[in-house]
């Protein structure tokens, strides 16, 4: 412990905007973990939508919340722990999600993070650390979405945008528990990514009729469940497709983020709608998710594409990649576990 540094470079926002209008990189002092925390040294982070969302105040978010290091994903190395954990956790590789639910405003754009100990998931021997950088928002997410209503054993799945950090968990966890999953894309690019990820079927909605092909594709019967990036935008597609009794599980509506619920398209069919929110995941089901990446950590399942690595000192850099658009993650690489 003795042997910590005392500062550390941190990464931070105090007010929204353009990131590299608000964005600082400096030094701070190195937090020291409370009970039932504990200290990460941070190799890398993920960079996520909400990242650059709340970075930005889009729809007001991020507004008046004082000094906000960002990333709630990360992965790196215990270093230290607070009181009521167990020592023996220091030198554990892990992969954090939800960094901010120990300390608001702490993320894990920095050198070092405290966090929640449960927060801080061991990582399996052998799984590269940019993979678990990216694991914590798009993993839980994706898991929810898919199973929210029970496994998906012998069903149809749909995911939107399966080239995207969410649907590409969100296949690979499908067709691990032997679904059938057809992606909507947008570019042959996107489709590739899709098929590696597991899809059996992509459908390139800027060339194809979705509706006709999914219905071509499951004979006229449509898909059980529906992850879908863009609710509101894709609304009437999505309810077209999906069979008596299914489900939608939407977790974005950047396009449209106020569409009109079309109330008996829904009623008709009894059709379920989830509103995920993978920040925000309930004990039960976080539990889940976090036991099951780890159980496809073990077997290879996830196949992380990182499209973009930027240094700390770049974080600003690393937002607007995302904000441009790109296929695969970006992430934060701190050197420093």
């Amino acid at each position: 412990m003795s042997a910590r540094p005392r500062t550390m470079r941190a990464a931070w926002y105090d007010r929204t905007g353009p990131a590299r209008a608000v964005m600082t990189v400096g030094e701070m002092p190195v937090p020291d973990p409370a009970v039932g925390e504990v200290l990460v040294a941070v190799a890398a982070s993920g960079v996520n939508p909400h990242d650059t969302k709340h970075r930005a105040g889009w729809r007001g978010l991020g507004a008046g919340q004082g000094r906000k290091i960002p990333h709630s994903d990360g992965a790196g190395t215990i270093v230290a722990v607070g009181p009521g954990v167990d020592g023996a956790r220091i030198g554990q590789r892990v992969w954090v999600y939800n960094a901010h639910e120990g300390s608001p405003g702490q993320g894990m754009a920095a050198d070092f993070a405290v966090v929640p100990a449960a927060n801080a998931v061991p990582l399996p021997d052998g799984v590269p650390t940019e993979i678990g950088a990216c694991l914590g928002v798009p993993g839980c997410t994706a898991h929810y979405a898919v199973f929210a209503d029970g496994p998906v054993t012998g069903r149809t799945v749909l995911v939107t945008g399966g080239a995207g950090a969410v649907a590409q968990y969100a296949i690979e966890f499908a067709r691990w528990d032997g679904a059938t999953v057809i992606a909507t894309v947008s570019s042959a690019e996107k489709a590739a990514v899709a098929t590696a990820a597991g899809a059996a079927h992509t459908i390139d909605y800027r060339r194809e009729d979705v509706v006709a092909r999914v219905m071509a594709i499951t004979g006229g019967g449509g898909v059980d469940r529906v992850v879908e990036v863009d609710f509101g935008e894709n609304l009437a597609t999505t309810v077209e497709v999906v069979k008596q009794n299914g489900t939608i599980a939407a977790y974005s509506a950047t396009r449209v983020p106020e569409p009109v619920l079309p109330y008996y398209a829904f009623a008709r069919k009894g059709l379920r709608l989830h509103f995920v929110q993978g920040l925000i995941l309930t004990p039960p089901a976080r539990e889940a998710a976090v036991r099951d990446i780890g159980a496809g950590l073990r077997a290879g399942v996830f196949r992380n594409m990182v499209a973009g690595r930027h240094p700390l000192a770049d974080v600003a850099g690393a937002h607007e990649r995302l904000e441009t658009g790109t296929v695969g993650k970006v992430i934060v690489e701190n050197g420093a576990g």
